[in-house]
């Protein structure tokens, strides 16, 4: 017996994971310049941005200055 999300066994139990969900597969095309692409680019740039600037403070120096005195 199947009703509303949830299947009763013969003896009388309820068991809640005998029914399948529904599966959705979006069928448009999602590549280049998509919303999502966009907020992972910024968040990317905003992260590589604060990094920048804390190895300013820390070291004194900026990026160049920093990986010429490594050498």
């Amino acid at each position: 017996m199947t009703s509303r999300g949830y299947t009763v066994e013969e003896q009388g139990r309820l068991n809640n994971f005998a029914v399948e969900p529904k599966m959705y597969v979006d069928e448009t095309a999602s590549f280049g310049f998509t919303e999502q692409a966009e907020k992972l680019n910024g968040r990317l740039a905003m992260i590589g941005f604060v990094s920048l600037l804390a190895l300013e403070i820390l070291t004194g120096h900026g990026l160049i200055g920093f990986l010429a005195s490594l050498s």
